[in-house]
């Protein structure tokens, strides 16, 4: 949650919130002609398999109440569509940009990093990303994969489903590719509130999996997993959900497990400056990072239980805003500008000093931004009956060092929230752009 663009959880950063536009789940919000490059949605021809997924794509994943994501929830610009339509939705494998940045966020997620086996170098990797871009392209496209298809998406169209690689650090030195690995790319510094598993951090490589039913999603992490063989072996996996499409009667900002009004802020592709702050230009070093972006990835546990016995007052005051509209606390609606200067009839700030939509904003950072796209998760509840819950953070960004690390540092610092909220796992990863027809995802890298 913060305003606009940090790694904490607040009102005011989610991916695209889509908030007053028309732009369906798996489509880009991003006008064609926009430097920001979409990801297109599908031809109008349908499988059988897809025309069935109009009928039979209902069972959405996780009908979430409080999703972690600030984006609108409606499957198209009607928000009296049926749900029915959400399977028919698809989102184009080949692009300028990989699918799964610039994408509505999806209903159900996955994370998954993979580490190469011991012996596995370059060739063996170039091998598993030719196969994970093919089974990418077919699943998205709504087909079965094309060897071993466990049927488990059988009964559904591609519901939007995006797949989405990275590299990590250590990636390089496997491969013997050590000269190609971005200067971006260096470990993230050490902060004061992390308190890390190292197992379920970093990795050789990473995947996104996105899509608007469960199944549809699931389908894809065994396709993915199947298709590592005996090159990669899974180093840690993470499940996530948002509000499912059409679970509110218009579009609007969702809320997180916090209950608070989550993505107000954050930048959008259609913003003049959207490119330079979360994407590689096409010029950019090393060239096979061309049109990709980084990615920040953090398993932020929520401690519910300490959170919630504050009063509705105080919760407002950590994060500065109101929870029941996501308005700032000195006055207007969600998308007026916070006024820092404000003071109460005792001359009191009426946002807080410390309050977390304060401390987060770009213009309190340098102009720091990042595009947050992250899932909700609860993995159950402890033997104490403290529920492990929160947020998988996905944040997009052309330079972690420039977006990411400035505002992580000054949260650090004096957050309120930061009571309230426990880093636990982290990884950066290399994302780089999209394949063009005829190629695999990393091929620029890996063949150049």
């Amino acid at each position: 949650m913060t305003d606009q663009s940090t790694p904490g959880t607040s009102s005011d950063t989610a991916g695209e919130s889509r908030r007053g536009t028309t732009a369906a789940p798996g489509a880009s919000a991003v006008p064609p002609a926009r430097a920001a490059s979409p990801e297109p949605t599908a031809p109008a021809g349908m499988s059988r398999r897809r025309l069935l997924g109009t009928a039979g794509a209902t069972g959405l994943a996780l009908g979430a109440a409080g999703a972690a994501a600030g984006y609108a929830a409606a499957p198209s610009g009607d928000p009296s569509a049926p749900l029915a339509s959400v399977g028919t939705d698809a989102v184009m494998f080949h692009g300028k940009h990989q699918p799964g940045i610039t994408t509505a966020l999806q209903a159900r997620g996955h994370l998954v990093a993979f580490d190469l086996v011991a012996g596995a170098g370059r060739r063996e990797a170039a091998a598993l990303l030719r196969r994970w871009s093919a089974t990418a392209e077919r699943l998205m496209a709504g087909e079965p994969s094309e060897h071993g298809d466990t049927d488990v998406a059988r009964d559904a169209g591609p519901s939007s489903l995006t797949l989405t690689f990275g590299f990590g650090h250590s990636f390089f030195t496997r491969t013997g590719l050590q000269k190609q690995r971005p200067v971006a790319l260096d470990p993230l510094p050490d902060f004061s509130s992390d308190h890390l598993d190292k197992r379920r951090s970093d990795g050789d490589l990473w995947v996104q999996i996105g899509a608007n039913d469960a199944l549809v999603a699931f389908h894809a992490l065994r396709a993915i997993q199947k298709d590592a063989g005996a090159a990669a072996r899974v180093r840690w996996q993470m499940n996530g959900f948002n509000r499912s499409p059409g679970a509110t009667a218009s579009p609007m900002t969702a809320r997180n497990l916090m209950g608070q009004i989550d993505g107000t802020r954050n930048p959008k592709p259609a913003d003049a400056d959207f490119g330079r702050r979360v994407l590689v230009p096409a010029t950019g070093d090393p060239a096979w990072m061309a049109n990709g972006s980084y990615a920040v990835v953090r398993r932020i546990r929520m401690l519910l239980d300490d959170w919630e016995k504050l009063s509705g007052t105080a919760q407002e005051d950590v994060i500065g805003r109101k929870k029941s509209s996501g308005a700032p606390l000195s006055g207007g609606t969600e998308t007026t500008p916070m006024d820092l200067d404000k003071t109460d009839a005792e001359g009191n700030l009426v946002v807080p000093i410390n309050a977390h939509a304060r401390i987060s904003r770009p213009d309190q950072n340098g102009g720091a931004a990042m595009l947050r796209r992250p899932f909700s998760f609860h993995d159950g509840i402890d033997s104490d009956g403290v529920p492990d819950a929160g947020l998988l953070f996905v944040c997009w960004q052309a330079d972690p060092l420039r977006g990411f690390v400035p505002v992580q540092r000054k949260l650090d610092r004096g957050d309120a929230l930061s009571e309230y909220i426990r880093h636990e796992a982290s990884g950066l990863f290399a994302v780089p752009g999209g394949a063009e027809r005829g190629e695999y995802v990393g091929q620029r890298l890996l063949e150049g």
